[in-house]
């Protein structure tokens, strides 16, 4: 399976609700993630901020892949995507991001989104 059809599978899992069993699946016990709020380390800290955001949403409306690419070579990949959620105080919310992920060793080892922070 290529870089790229790993986090085809990644957002397909997603779409299915099931973000944990692709963190737990894809991601190395190293990973880093970045966003505009912050860094995490490790892949427990990185878990349990995924587990965090879950219990902020109240109902997931969709997910919207508009685009993955990949350098197999250099194990990077990146993606588009929009999510469609109603938090647990009622807002709905359209969030647009683009990750970078770095793959080593077929599991991520690194992921920055980019997204507004509105």
């Amino acid at each position: 399976m290529t870089l790229k059809e790993k986090t085809q599978d990644i957002y397909n899992l997603l779409g299915q609700g099931k973000l944990l069993d692709a963190f737990d699946k894809y991601y190395g016990e190293n990973v880093v993630m970045t966003e505009p709020t912050g860094t995490r380390t490790g892949k427990a800290e990185c878990r349990q901020y995924e587990e965090n955001f879950l219990g902020m949403i109240k109902e997931f409306h969709g997910l919207d892949v508009k685009a993955i690419t990949s350098d197999e070579e250099n194990g990077v990949v990146m993606h588009e995507t929009v999510m469609d959620v109603t938090f647990q105080d009622g807002s709905r919310k359209q969030m647009e991001q683009v990750g970078v992920q770095k793959w080593e060793d077929g599991k991520i080892v690194h992921e920055r989104f980019y997204y507004t922070n509105a």
